[in-house]
């Protein structure tokens, strides 16, 4: 991760290791591709960042499922910032698409991501 890419965040992202994620690329006319298990790096109500075996294009469009203790969501759609080698596989930084959206806005998404992020934000403190 660069610094310019640290200083585009509205937020600190919270690290959420145990937070189970599996991500989907969005295919045509919403059809969805297989889905793979990610690491999760770190998040925050506004993006995350991913470690993935393999690598996907920035701008791609998916949809992500999360389970953890206390949370289960699935479907949030995010789209991929970056894209770089790391570690074993490729750090993905993903930004949810409800927050650049203006019609993919959902209040039950946003609350979601935020019981989510307040979660994490307990234990980092």
């Amino acid at each position: 991760m660069t610094n310019d890419s640290a200083d585009r965040r509205i937020k600190d992202r919270y690290p959420a290791m145990c937070l189970k994620v599996r991500l989907q690329e969005r295919g045509f006319f919403g059809r969805g591709k297989n889905s793979i298990a990610v690491t999760c790096i770190d998040m925050n109500r506004y993006g995350m960042a991913v470690l993935c075996p393999r690598p996907v294009e920035p701008g791609a469009r998916l949809y992500m499922d999360f389970d953890g203790k206390y949370i289960r969501e699935s479907r949030v759609a995010a789209q991929v910032v970056n894209c770089q080698p790391f570690q074993a596989g490729f750090r993905i930084s993903l930004q949810f698409s409800y927050c650049f959206e203006k019609r993919g806005y959902s209040r039950t998404v946003d609350n979601a991501l935020s019981r989510i992020e307040g979660f994490y934000n307990r234990f980092a403190s």
